[in-house]
C-alpha cells in the first residue's frame, strides 16, 4: 500500500490503536472514520484483518521515517531535529502498543526495525558518519531495543494528561534525552577501552582472567 493512497479507514485505525491500543473497538474506529461499524466489517472481514493492512502501511511509514532520519544525518542536522509531526507520533505509538501486546505482531515490527537498522547504519558507514562495529547486528539490536525500551518507560510512566497527547510524549522524552543520547554516541563514556578488552575476554570464555589489564595488588595475611 503506498503511503500516499492511504485508506482513510486505515488511518483512523491506526490513530485509534496508538492511542487506546488493540482493545480498541470497532464502533470507536468507524466513530473516528465517520462510517459504520458494520462498513468496517463489510470491507475488512475483521477486526484483524484491518490490524493486518494498518501493521502494513505502519512498516512502511517507519521505513520512510527512518530514511528521513539518515538523511538528516548525512547533513549532519540532528535526526532528533527533524519535524515532530503527528504522523511521527501516531507511528511511534502504534509500534509501542505492539510491543506491549506481544505476540507475533510486536516480534514482527522489531525484527524488521532491527533490519531496517543495520541497512541505515551500513549506509551511514559508508558515509562515514559512523564507527564499524564488532557485530553490526548485535549493535542495532541493541540500539532499537533500547530506543524502544527508552520510549515505553515515557509512555507507562506518563502522566494520565499526557498519554492522550502522543506528540506531547515525544516532545518531552526529546528534552529529556537527545542531548545526552548524543553525547554518548559521539564521545563516548569510558575513558579508554579497559572494560571494553575485558569484556570481550569473559565473552569470548574467558571469565577467570583478571577484571582488568592491571596485575591485581598482593594481599597478605
Amino acid at each position: 500500500m503506498d503511503d500516499q493512497e492511504t485508506d482513510p479507514l486505515v488511518d483512523a485505525a491506526v490513530s485509534r490503536f496508538a492511542h487506546d491500543g488493540f482493545g480498541a473497538p470497532l464502533r470507536e474506529i468507524a466513530r473516528d472514520a465517520g462510517v459504520s461499524a458494520a462498513l468496517l466489517v463489510k470491507r475488512y472481514g475483521s477486526k484483524e484483518g484491518l490490524r493486518a493492512l494498518c501493521d502494513e502501511h505502519v512498516l512502511q511509514s517507519i521505513r520512510r521515517t527512518k530514511a528521513e532520519s539518515i538523511h538528516a544525518a548525512a547533513e549532519h542536522r540532528p535526526l532528533w531535529a527533524l519535524p515532530m509531526q503527528d504522523e511521527h507520533a501516531v507511528l511511534t505509538g502504534y509500534l509501542l502498543h505492539s510491543v506491549l501486546d506481544g505476540g507475533a505482531f510486536g516480534r514482527i515490527f522489531v525484527e524488521h526495525m532491527i533490519e531496517d537498522a543495520e541497512e541505515y547504519i551500513a549506509d551511514a558507514i559508508g558515509r562515514g558518519l559512523v564507527r564499524p562495529s564488532r557485530d553490526e547486528r548485535a549493535r542495532a539490536r541493541y540500539m532499537v531495543q533500547a530506543g524502544i525500551g527508552s520510549l515505553l518507560v515515557s509512555m507507562l510512566l506518563a502522566p494520565e494528561g499526557d498519554r492522550a497527547d502522543l506528540g506531547q510524549m515525544l516532545r518531552r522524552l526529546q528534552e529529556e534525552t537527545a542531548l545526552p543520547s548524543f553525547e554518548l554516541y559521539t564521545e563516548g563514556f569510558f575513558t579508554d577501552d579497559t572494560v571494553l578488552r575485558n569484556m570481550g575476554r569473559y565473552m569470548s570464555g574467558s571469565p577467570d582472567d583478571p577484571p582488568s589489564s592491571e596485575t591485581p595488588p598482593t594481599t597478605h595475611s
